[in-house]
């Protein structure tokens, strides 16, 4: 008895058709890994403390203290705005190029302009403080700049990949591989 929902939407024969970027609309950006926990933990309490605030706004509104409740509200769309940027920072790729997001910043590098994309044993800052430790990187090195630019893409101490080693990895080959395809069409 077949179970076609055991097979995440593929038979077992396609198995052998895996390609390196399976994906159908490669102009389409996107993360090539999930966000890690300690990331999605921090939006959700950033989205917990939305909801207390938005409260606060409620009843201070039912208080007949309008300007106060519309500064709460502010405040919980501040946060809330703050808690989805939280959550779409990191490494994007497409056939265009390869973005890294920030959390006030966004860098778009187009594939004619990367040189190489390696991983790299360094220091780096865990979960983005200023205390640095031995780890892994992910390191974009541009060709258009005279010193050849090194920028950081990944690290395997940040907030996605801190004690997730085998996802850092999974993701960081994805990534040289679409600069590896992308970089001999560019």
């Amino acid at each position: 008895m077949p179970l076609p929902f055991l097979t995440a939407d593929r038979a077992f024969d396609d198995v052998a058709d895996d390609a390196a970027l399976p994906f159908e609309d490669r102009d389409r950006w996107r993360r090539p890994y999930r966000p890690g926990p300690w990331r999605v933990a921090a939006a959700a309490v950033l989205l917990l403390l939305a909801s207390y605030v938005l409260v606060a706004a409620v009843i201070i509104a039912a208080a007949d203290a309008l300007p106060g409740a519309a500064a709460c509200a502010g405040l919980a769309v501040l946060i809330i705005a703050a808690a989805l940027r939280l959550l779409r920072m990191g490494t994007w790729v497409s056939a265009q190029g390869l973005r890294r997001v920030a959390f006030l910043t966004t860098h778009t590098v187009p594939w004619a302009q990367v040189s190489s994309v390696r991983t790299a044993q360094q220091p780096v800052r865990w979960l983005g403080l200023p205390r640095t430790v031995q780890g892994q990187a992910l390191i974009l090195v541009r060709k258009d700049r005279a010193t050849g630019e090194q920028r950081l893409l990944l690290t395997d101490r940040n907030a996605d990949f801190l004690a997730r080693r085998t996802a850092f990895d999974r993701a960081a080959d994805t990534i040289e591989v679409w600069a590896e395809e992308y970089r001999r069409t560019a």
